[in-house]
């Protein structure tokens, strides 16, 4: 068997030596090395061979399979590199490549981190919460009452479990003031939701800037210098900006904002961007009640403003549809690269 063994790995080392391609080495392995392989075969006949004689004939063979196994590998690399040169023959490597196209950052990103960063700048600080609220943190604690429009099934995203998906981000306002005292001072972007019906001005999820101050002693001119100063610093300091009164249930004066859009080829209008108002004195009485213990918004004056940060990118830009920031349009977004 010593003989059969050394004639096997000679055999199997010229035929591996002669193989030119990838298919020659895996038919190479199958037939020395596979189930059935000459090499396994002989493996079988150890049963045979006398006790005294098994150490050296399974040294044998253990070194036959090492050398075999060894070439494959060798020989697999080696046509490897003659297929890798051959599929670049005729190729020069020396050319520069093909530039790939560069992307860019989504209008309203642009536009949320201009506005996030001219705010930060104003000492307001980031907040968050979530996007599926309860109804208490959505409406309740912002004086909304039960049969206000905004809490019916036709203009909110209610589940199953009574629980709804926001409809503003005043809902982070009430949290972050659940777990501190004043002064407070912060935004909270985010996404909304609301039963819109989808045209050039209105999508059923659009993106809010909110923001929310509360000290001793702030006036309705610390809101308005807020503002006028952020939009100014958003569009130019030419911007026309107008507070109309309005109602909202949680402040108290409330206001609308507009801010006159300007497209190539149209009339200037009016586009309404951002709700705000002082904080009605109810929103800070379910707060303090919320928390328990000592109330820390008795007596404390705030103001709260809800910017579109779809209408801001459409004023910036003279976008005339709002429907085009969400249509992933490549020729559109290609603009703000």
């Amino acid at each position: 068997m010593k003989e059969e063994i050394v004639k096997i790995q000679q055999e199997a080392l010229a035929r591996i030596a002669e193989v030119t391609d990838r298919r020659g080495v895996e038919d190479a392995r199958v037939a020395i090395l596979g189930k059935k392989g000459v090499l396994t075969m002989a493996q079988t006949g150890m049963k045979d061979v006398p006790k005294e004689d098994k150490p050296v004939v399974g040294q044998l063979l253990n070194d036959a399979r090492k050398a075999i196994t060894e070439a494959l590998e060798a020989k697999l690399a080696e046509v490897q590199a003659l297929a890798d040169k051959a599929a670049v023959a005729g190729v020069d490597l020396t050319l520069p490549a093909r530039s790939l196209p560069m992307g860019g950052l989504h209008p309203l990103t642009i536009i949320r981190d201009e506005a996030i960063g001219i705010l930060r700048r104003m000492g307001f600080a980031l907040a968050e919460g979530p996007e599926i609220e309860d109804e208490f943190h959505c409406f309740d604690a912002l004086n909304t009452p039960e049969d206000h429009p905004a809490r019916n099934e036709k203009d909110t995203f209610y589940f199953d479990s009574g629980k709804l998906l926001r409809t503003h981000t005043s809902s982070v306002q009430i949290r972050t003031m659940e777990k501190q005292c004043p002064p407070v001072r912060i935004i909270a972007p985010g996404s909304a939701y609301r039963r819109d019906e989808i045209d050039a001005t209105h999508l059923s999820v659009f993106n809010q800037l909110e923001g929310l101050y509360v000290a001793k002693d702030v006036s309705v001119g610390d809101l308005k210098g807020t503002l006028e100063y952020l939009l100014r610093a958003l569009f130019g300091a030419d911007t026309e900006v107008r507070f109309r009164p309005h109602f909202f249930p949680f402040t108290e004066p409330s206001f609308e904002i507009d801010v006159k859009l300007k497209v190539s080829g149209q009339e200037p209008r009016w586009v309404e961007i951002a709700g705000c108002g002082m904080v009605d004195p109810a929103v800070f009485a379910a707060v303090d009640k919320e928390r328990g213990g000592e109330p820390c918004y008795e007596g404390m004056t705030g103001f709260a403003f809800g910017l579109g940060l779809d209408r801001l990118a459409m004023i910036r830009w003279g976008i005339r549809d709002i429907r085009a920031l969400i249509e992933n349009d490549v020729r559109f977004l290609s603009q703000f690269q």
